[in-house]
């Protein structure tokens, strides 16, 4: 505590206080240092704890711009996905193949509403390369084919 003095200068200030101030005074001088220093030692104890609030809350900040991350990342929820498929892959690829028969409407409808992507981000399409396009017209049935339908059947 006492590292600026050493025991031999501490005893010579008090001695110079004791002939300086006098022994009726001495007590009440005693009581004012030692106010002037509690009062030192609870602004530094407020300063440090100002300092570990600062610290404490710039973690907290940062623990939850983690927890966002992984909220938008959402990687329970791929997990469970990959391990439906690996466990019930029939299943899967039939559900799949009733969705993409069922929904080339709805998945239209649903690719018209999304939102443009935003700087740096690609659009994911989820249509196959080979499937036609908006803009192309339907393509006529072919007669060589025996299992296309016609307008007059």
């Amino acid at each position: 505590m006492f590292d600026l003095f050493s025991w031999s200068h501490i005893l010579i200030l008090l001695t110079v206080a004791l002939v300086v101030v006098g022994p009726k005074d001495l007590p009440r001088l005693m009581n004012i240092a030692g106010r002037w220093a509690g009062k030192a030692r609870n602004m530094a104890n407020e300063f440090k704890r100002s300092f570990d609030d600062m610290a404490r809350q710039s973690e907290l900040d940062e623990l939850r711009a983690e927890v966002e991350k992984l909220r938008a990342a959402d990687p329970v929820a791929d997990l469970s996905r990959d391990i439906e498929r690996t466990l019930n892959p029939v299943d899967t690829e039939a559900a799949e193949a009733r969705a993409a028969a069922d929904g080339t409407a709805e998945a239209d409808a649903a690719a018209a509403e999304a939102p443009a992507p935003r700087s740096g981000e690609y659009q994911i399409s989820e249509t196959p390369a080979d499937a036609p396009h908006l803009d192309e017209p339907p393509a006529e049935p072919s007669e060589t084919n025996p299992h296309s339908q016609t307008a007059s059947q």
